[in-house]
């Protein structure tokens, strides 16, 4: 049998353990209850915390996030699912003029999560595969987070939870139910918002990344290792607010910077990266700045042709060759 638990494991048990903590924390969402939402992240949870706490609603996503704002607004602690972040565009007034600014108009905290299944690799198309952080990015009285991890997924739902802000919570589904993020989790602290981790140290250049492409840079990494090249991985892990003393730290040491999103680079969130590190580090620059994003395409369903456009290891592998021989 398998030890530990998958990344989609770890979101539940975080769920069903800041249910059990705090009897104002509940659910809502497309078929969440029952049938366990779209990819079985709630499954068993209406039969433990009963449908009052576990609500079924209609397709409708501003609705949806609205029930959520408001009841966030009355004291309770609203976790509101997507079934694909791409359909949050159908909630998305409610997100960027209401809840990320009635703290700021009125003065009420609005203590509530949006989950938000994203990315691509499973062959889902343009509907159901996009990348939505940089949407948001620019949204003041938002938090953004992104866990790459089991331990991180299960720790950064709990700080969503206990968070009295909205908190936008990318989780990324081609990572729910890969085996080589199987971890032994256990009893978990909330994961500070805003604090990045070193997924791996190195010595000749930086990939900052986050959410799937931390591990497509770390394997990208260990192959360069081989031959004497040491590549330092730092993930993000939030993205809003973002640690900036973890970027400024690992470009210092290492004096050549990578920026790898999922996303295609136009306006994407590699950009504020770049940005900073060109403003805040550039007297320890030894090359550019380097960007990693997907083609400027929409996702194609076929799934050598979204291979083709997203990136992965081997396209970071290169690139990583190019910065350090710069």
């Amino acid at each position: 049998m398998a030890k530990g638990i998958t990344y989609v494991e770890a979101i539940t048990e975080g769920l069903r353990e800041e249910m059990t903590r705090d009897p104002d924390v509940f659910l809502l969402g497309e078929d969440i209850g029952v049938y366990g939402g779209a990819f079985g992240v709630t499954k068993g949870l209406v039969d433990e915390f009963g449908a009052e706490r576990v609500w079924d609603t209609t397709l409708a996503e501003s609705a949806i996030i609205g029930n959520a704002i408001g009841a966030a607004m009355y004291g309770l602690r609203p976790v509101a699912e997507m079934q694909f972040a791409d359909f949050v565009a159908c909630g998305f007034n409610q997100l960027v003029s209401n809840a990320a600014k009635i703290h700021y108009r009125w003065g009420p905290k609005v203590p509530m999560v949006v989950r938000l299944p994203w990315g691509g690799g499973v062959s889902g198309g343009p509907f159901h595969s996009g990348c939505m952080e940089s949407w948001f990015m620019n949204t003041p009285g938002l938090k953004l987070v992104v866990p790459s991890t089991a331990s991180d997924a299960k720790g950064m739902i709990k700080a969503a939870i206990r968070d009295d802000n909205p908190v936008l919570y990318f989780e990324h589904k081609h990572l729910y139910r890969d085996p080589k993020l199987r971890e032994e989790v256990g009893e978990v602290e909330p994961t500070e918002i805003g604090k990045a981790r070193l997924a791996r140290e190195g010595r000749d250049a930086s990939v900052i990344t986050f959410g799937i492409m931390v591990h497509y840079a770390v394997k990208a990494a260990e192959k360069l290792a081989a031959e004497g090249i040491e590549i330092e991985v730092l993930d993000l892990r939030s993205l809003r607010p973002y640690d900036t003393e973890a970027i400024k730290a690992t470009v210092e040491k290492t004096n050549r910077a990578m920026i790898v999103n999922e996303a295609t680079l136009m306006g994407s969130v590699a950009g504020e990266f770049a940005s900073f590190i060109s403003e805040h580090c550039f007297e320890h620059l030894d090359a550019p700045v380097m960007r990693i994003g997907a083609l400027e395409t929409p996702i194609p369903y076929a799934p050598e042709l979204e291979q083709a456009m997203l990136p992965n290891a081997d396209k970071i592998e290169a690139a990583l060759r190019k910065l350090v021989d710069y």
